[in-house]
């Protein structure tokens, strides 16, 4: 999702996660389908620039005189960042000339092109008019990128794209298989988000066992301070912290199966393990009262101004909140508690993933040039100046030295250094948005956690509810390879 900024700066009136989800490249939105449908591939098409000459400089192959069209998502990233690395562009191809747009308007402005066959040769699509990457793969309306992941870094000629890129990102891209479709150009890392400083003033470290958890809380709650809160209206940011607690108790694979919709995905001891941990903090007080009827706006706003010390969440927070944290409040994201010594991963094992997809149409005049223009952002002279102007981290595996990162940013990072290669990435939202939200967030978690379910009820629903999703013939599946 990794993208910190950009449902904000577009007004904080979009409650929606599935809205913001999509703003952040993350899900098609329901109901989008209707409009991507009508994405045939007919039209008369465009004639491709002739390939041009292959050298350790351009490794690509791109026509150093043809023209480069680039459409950018004008979304609370803004555009700077992106008309930074067109001037890197013309500058290594001065005969080229590179149009460059930003809009709101994605699916409106460029699914009449795609249908008439003559789109623009790089496409950051985004927003809440994100065309359906579905719809646009199975329709072989993408170009696939394993040249460019495969081309020599733009740094280091030794080391391959591919090999310079946070873990997960290549996967994402995928749909059912090989071929890359989709290059993520965020990174967003998900966790638990507290105040440093509201943590020393409890004389307590971060917990790492549930009881330690369930310690710190009982510290907090005699100081007046609630443990936990949460968007208890949008109960599908509760995930963002107990997807990956699952994953560190039980392994990888209890997450693959929930993703890959599993019969009796959602019984295994490690979803009961940590549903009864999640619950314990509901039945012991730990949770800010009200939390269930507060939206994400209200419940960062509650835990910035200290009225609950944890908040499950994403690192767009920390400029989604930035006018409500205190100047002193020392931002920090932490991977999630575990349960005890028994868990399969170790502690720091995190969700981070990509957001901000970016897209070359398989007919696009100039996919050399659209590949070559990504593979330049993917340097890491571009990903700090990204990382520099929007507080986001890219795909990049790298490109924070020597800025000043804000605490969170900085936190984030720590974070990631400290999970190594455990570094988890449930599908689930991407897959499966009305399920995700909907069902398992609102109906089941959003349910348990305002104690009307009990966790044994909330995981019988969930699992009816995947099931259900696992026999809909309407719905597209997919499945971990």
């Amino acid at each position: 999702m990794g993208s910190t900024a950009h449902h904000d700066r577009e007004g904080v009136g979009r409650r929606d996660l599935i809205k913001r989800s999509a703003a952040l490249g993350l899900v098609a939105v329901p109901g989008m389908g209707l409009m991507s449908a009508c994405a045939s591939s007919g039209g008369g098409g465009q004639s491709k620039a002739k390939e041009g000459k292959k050298t350790a400089k351009n490794p690509l192959g791109v026509n150093d005189t043809a023209k480069m069209e680039f459409v950018l998502f004008d979304g609370g990233f803004g555009k700077e960042y992106a008309q930074d690395a067109v001037k890197i562009y013309e500058k290594d191809f001065p005969k080229a000339t590179v149009k460059f747009a930003a809009t709101q308007k994605i699916q409106s402005t460029l699914q009449p092109r795609f249908n008439q066959g003559n789109p623009p040769d790089l496409i950051d699509n985004s927003g809440a008019e994100q065309m359906d990457m579905g719809v646009l793969v199975g329709k072989t309306q993408l170009a696939d990128l394993t040249p460019l992941l495969d081309a020599p870094s733009y740094d280091d000629p030794s080391k391959k794209v591919r090999d310079t890129l946070r873990p997960g990102i290549v996967e994402m891209g995928q749909f059912d298989g090989n071929p890359v479709w989709i290059l993520y150009y965020a990174y967003t890392v998900y966790g638990v988000w507290y105040s440093q400083k509201a943590l020393d003033s409890l004389d307590a470290e971060y917990p790492k066992t549930w009881d330690e958890m369930l310690q710190v809380c009982e510290k907090a709650k005699k100081k007046g301070m609630a443990g936990w809160t949460y968007a208890g209206k949008y109960p599908y940011y509760i995930p963002f912290s107990l997807y990956p607690m699952i994953g560190k108790v039980g392994g990888r694979e209890v997450l693959d199966a929930i993703d890959n919709l599993e019969p009796n995905a959602w019984k295994h001891p490690a979803v009961k393990a940590c549903f009864e941990a999640y619950y314990e903090l509901f039945k012991k007080g730990y949770i800010l009262r009200g939390t269930p009827g507060l939206d994400h706006i209200q419940s960062q706003t509650a835990w910035a101004k200290g009225e609950a010390l944890f908040i499950p969440n994403g690192s767009w927070v920390e400029n989604e909140s930035a006018n409500v944290i205190p100047k002193d409040f020392d931002l920090a994201v932490s991977a999630p508690t575990g349960i005890d010594s028994g868990d399969k991963m170790p502690f720091g094992t995190i969700w981070a993933s990509g957001g901000e997809p970016f897209i070359v149409p398989s007919k696009a005049a100039n996919p050399e040039g659209g590949m070559e223009q990504l593979r330049i952002m993917l340097s890491e002279a571009s990903s700090k100046n990204f990382t520099a102007k929007v507080k986001s981290l890219t795909a990049y595996n790298g490109g924070t030295s020597g800025i000043d990162l804000t605490p969170g940013l900085k936190s984030g990072v720590a974070a990631l250094q400290l999970a190594g290669s455990n570094v988890v990435n449930p599908r689930l939202q991407d897959w499966y948005v009305q399920l995700q939200k909907e069902k398992i967030g609102v109906s089941g978690l959003g349910e348990m956690m305002a104690g009307r379910l009990t966790p044994a009820e909330a995981i019988k629903k969930i699992q009816g509810f995947a099931d259900e999703a696992a026999k809909d013939t309407s719905i597209k599946h997919y499945k971990h390879q």
